[in-house]
């Protein structure tokens, strides 16, 4: 199976990285099913930002996108750097596994660097360097990313919230 990765992290209570997992059929439907949820004015959809109601209403939606959704928690890792790095390298082995095509990670300015040594090497080591590519895009420009930002807040902030993207959570690997 051919597949897109779309992640984004929270740093609170310590890291945890979601990878939101579509086939490509998907895509287009899921991005323009996220694209509908913005506001007025929105440029993007940002899950801490939003109200109760709002939150209620795109988790509900990433549960309908068709996304699966991968969760490394690195939150047992002191050092963020280093939790950041062995969750990158965990998910391109467990993408090259599933045949993944591409993985896109929310852009930090900050962590882009380090974050290509890593994958540049995590590709190699998985013998997929010809097959997936990756890439850091600003949550702006690829709704896709927002399905991830939704998961990952829900996923830290209690078990009711925790519940709502529970159905479509395919794993959670604690490193």
């Amino acid at each position: 199976m051919t597949a897109h990765a779309f992640v984004d992290e929270t740093k609170t209570p310590g890291l945890l990285l979601v990878a939101a997992v579509l086939a490509p059929r998907d895509l287009a439907p899921a991005r323009s099913m996220m694209q509908a949820l913005r506001l007025p004015g929105q440029t993007r959809l940002h899950f801490v930002k939003e109200r109760p109601s709002r939150r209620q209403e795109i988790a509900a939606a990433v549960c309908r996108t068709g996304a699966a959704l991968d969760i490394y928690d690195a939150t047992g890792i002191r050092d963020q750097r280093a939790g950041r790095e062995a969750c990158l390298r965990k998910l391109v082995a467990d993408l090259s596994v599933a045949g993944a095509h591409r993985l896109v990670i929310e852009q930090d300015d900050s962590l882009i660097e380090r974050d290509q040594v890593v994958l540049y090497d995590a590709v190699r080591r998985a013998d997929v360097a010809g097959s997936l590519t990756y890439e850091h895009l600003p949550a702006r420009s690829e709704p896709l990313l927002w399905i991830a930002d939704a998961a990952a807040w829900c996923w830290t902030h209690g078990s009711a919230w925790r519940s709502r993207v529970g159905p479509v959570v395919r794993d959670v690997r604690r490193l």
